[in-house]
C-alpha cells in the first residue's frame, strides 16, 4: 500500500477518542493480512485498544524503544434529542467556530447523515450578529421524524465530521483527522523501512487511542511496556498567515525534532545525529512541557524513560482540512528508521544520567 494510500484511508476513517476500532482495522489488516505481516514479529491489542507492532532485535537484551502515535480523532456526542433535532458535545478540543454548516455522521443505530444548523442571521438580534454561534446554540439535523431518530439514536452516540481527504497541489493533503493519523503512518513507514534491517533494538510500535481526551492510551501502554527509550510522533502548527516564524513550522522542510526539560538530552542530540547522518531535512521545536502529547505519558511511565518527540508540521489544527506534506510524513519515517539503526546497548547505558 502506497503511503497516500494509507494517509487517505485511515483519515477518511471514522474514529473518535474511546471508539477508534473502524480506524483500527485499517492498521490491524495491513500487519495480519496485508504486506505488513512480513515486517514485524507480532501484534497484539492491549484491554484499552491499543496496537502495539513489535519487531524484535539482535541478542538476548536489546534495548528497548517504544515509538507512539495516536489513532484518535476529535469527534462529537449526543446528549439530547429534541422535536427531531440532536443536541450534542464535543469530544477533544474542537473549536466550536468551525462547526456550523458542517455535514456529520451520526454514528447511532446506522450511519446518519446530518447537517449542524442554527438560527440565520436574518432572524438574530443585533447583538447575536456579532458573535460567533455557541455550541448550546447548534443542533443536528438528520431530515428525520422525532419517532424516527428516538428509535436510531441514542443520547452517547458519537458523531463526526464528514470529511474526504483532499489532494492539494505539490503532495500536500488535506483533511480531518490528520492529528494524527499522518503520525500513525510515519509509524508504518517507519517500520517498512526496518524490514531488510537486523537491528539491534527491540521495537515497539504503538499506536494508541484516547489521546485527545488526555493521552490516556500511552499511559496505559508506556506502563504496560516500560521501554528503555520512547519517542512520541505527533504534529505541530504549520506556518501560515496570522503566525510568527516563532510558532509554526515551515511545510515541505522536514519533521520537527523537539526539545526542551520535557526531552532527554541525549535523545535529542541522537535524533539530530541520525537526521545528519540521513540526510533528512529537519526543524527544531523548543517545548517547555510535553503536555498534549503521548510524550508526556511514556516518559513518567513506572522509574522514567528516557524520551524524545518528533512532529509533522501541519496547518489547521483541529479542524476538518488539517493540511500537510506528505514529504514531511515520509521523511519523518525514515528518520525514525535512521535513529533506531543506531540505538544499541552502549548507547542505552549512557542514558542511565542526565
Amino acid at each position: 500500500m502506497q503511503t497516500e494510500t494509507l494517509l487517505q484511508e485511515l483519515t477518511n476513517a471514522v474514529g473518535p477518542s474511546g471508539r477508534e476500532d473502524r480506524a483500527a482495522r485499517i492498521i490491524t489488516d495491513l500487519f495480519t493480512n496485508g504486506e505488513g505481516r512480513r515486517w514485524i514479529s507480532d501484534l497484539h491489542r492491549d484491554r484499552l485498544g491499543n496496537i502495539i507492532l513489535r519487531k524484535a532485535g539482535r541478542g538476548e537484551q536489546p534495548p528497548r524503544i517504544m515509538l507512539a502515535a495516536h489513532l484518535d480523532e476529535i469527534g462529537l456526542i449526543v446528549t439530547a434529542l429534541e422535536d427531531g433535532f440532536i443536541r450534542f458535545s464535543t469530544i477533544g478540543g474542537i473549536d466550536q467556530r468551525v462547526l456550523l454548516g458542517q455535514e456529520v455522521i451520526v454514528h447511532g443505530r446506522e450511519d446518519l447523515p446530518g447537517v449542524i444548523g442554527a438560527k440565520p442571521p436574518h432572524l438574530q438580534q443585533a447583538d447575536e450578529r456579532e458573535k460567533a454561534v455557541k455550541i448550546e446554540e447548534m443542533t443536528i439535523d438528520l431530515g428525520l421524524a422525532p419517532e424516527r431518530i428516538a428509535a436510531l439514536v441514542r443520547v452517547g452516540d458519537p458523531i463526526t465530521i464528514k470529511r474526504t481527504c483532499c489532494a492539494l497541489k505539490n503532495s500536500f493533503y488535506s483533511g480531518k483527522a490528520m492529528d494524527d493519523r499522518a503520525g500513525v503512518v510515519a509509524l508504518v513507514e517507519c517500520l517498512r523501512r526496518l524490514k531488510d534491517f537486523n537491528h539491534e533494538a527491540e521495537v515497539l510500535a504503538v499506536v494508541t487511542v484516547q489521546e485527545e481526551l488526555g493521552v490516556r492510551g500511552a499511559v496505559v501502554s508506556s506502563y504496560g511496556l516500560n521501554p528503555d527509550i520512547g519517542l512520541a510522533v505527533d504534529v505541530t502548527h504549520g506556518e501560515m498567515p496570522g503566525l510568527p516564524d516563532y510558532e509554526a513550522f515551515k511545510l515541505g522542510q522536514g519533521p520537527v525534532i523537539v526539545t526542551g526539560p520535557p526531552v532527554h538530552p541525549l535523545i535529542f542530540e541522537k535524533l539530530i545525529a541520525a537526521a545528519e547522518t540521513g540526510k533528512v531535512k529537519y526543524q527544531v521545536e523548543a517545548a517547555e512541557t510535553p503536555r498534549g502529547t503521548d510524550a508526556y505519558a511514556i516518559q513518567i511511565a513506572q522509574a522514567g524513560v528516557a524520551s524524545g518527540l518528533v512532529c509533522i508540521p501541519l496547518r489547521y489544527m483541529h479542524t476538518s482540512v488539517e493540511t500537510l506534506a506528505l514529504d514531511d510524513l515520509k521523511e519523518t519515517g525514515r528518520l525514525l528508521a535512521e535513529f533506531i539503526m543506531q540505538i544499541d546497548r552502549a548507547f542505552l547505558e549512557g542514558l542511565e544520567c542526565y
